[in-house]
């Protein structure tokens, strides 16, 4: 047996109960010095098994990749939301990722009878819902929308890279690696970067 598979047992436990359209949702990015948070949510078909599912964070690179297109081919359904910095910056990191996610339910057509969320509950949702500890590694469809939204992020820093190549952003991705935090206080922070979270080190670094 495979470990650390995220498996179907929530999912099936809600179809019980009459639940068939379970929607998994997870963000990406909220740990991060730079770049936007993203969420993903996912429908996934009960009929059709996808191996592998599993968190985002124990797959490899080319696992993800994979995984994702696997994943967006034959769900139900998908959506991705982002929240830009600045956006980040207004709201803050906690309520941003929050909002993230109550759009990619949102997003979805049709919308599921049922959401399940790893970790929180989505506020001003008006579906049944329900946070999943450790929901990315619990269930399938929440470990699918960890994927979709990885990718998706990973994605969109490595164009924030070719816009801007002095970060190192398709490298690191955003978070504050040793390279990241050299290439901010040789360079200051750039419009992508998050003006309300930096780590003690770069209080004094000039934007």
């Amino acid at each position: 047996m495979v470990r650390n598979m995220a498996r179907r047992t929530i999912e099936n436990a809600l179809g019980r109960l009459g639940f068939v359209h379970v929607a998994g949702v997870d963000e990406v990015g909220r740990g991060c010095l730079a770049g936007p948070v993203v969420a993903a949510a996912v429908v996934l078909d009960p009929s059709r098994h996808i191996a592998g599912l599993r968190d985002s964070k124990l797959l490899a690179a080319a696992g993800r990749e994979a995984l994702y297109e696997t994943i967006t081919l034959h769900a139900l359904c998908w959506a991705v939301a982002s929240v830009d910095p600045s956006e980040i910056d207004r709201l803050n990191i906690h309520r941003a990722s929050l909002a993230a996610m109550r759009q990619a339910v949102l997003g979805l057509q049709p919308l599921p009878e049922v959401v399940i969320v790893d970790a929180f509950r989505i506020p001003d949702l008006a579906l049944p819902q329900r946070g999943i500890i450790k929901g990315d590694r619990r269930s399938s469809a929440i470990a699918a929308a960890s994927i979709v939204a990885k990718v998706s992020r990973d994605r969109q820093m490595d164009a924030l890279h070719e816009a801007d190549p002095r970060f190192g952003f398709n490298r690191h991705k955003g978070y504050a690696t040793a390279e990241h935090l050299a290439a901010v206080a040789r360079h200051g922070y750039s419009a992508v970067h998050r003006r309300t979270f930096r780590p003690p080190s770069l209080f004094d670094t000039i934007e």
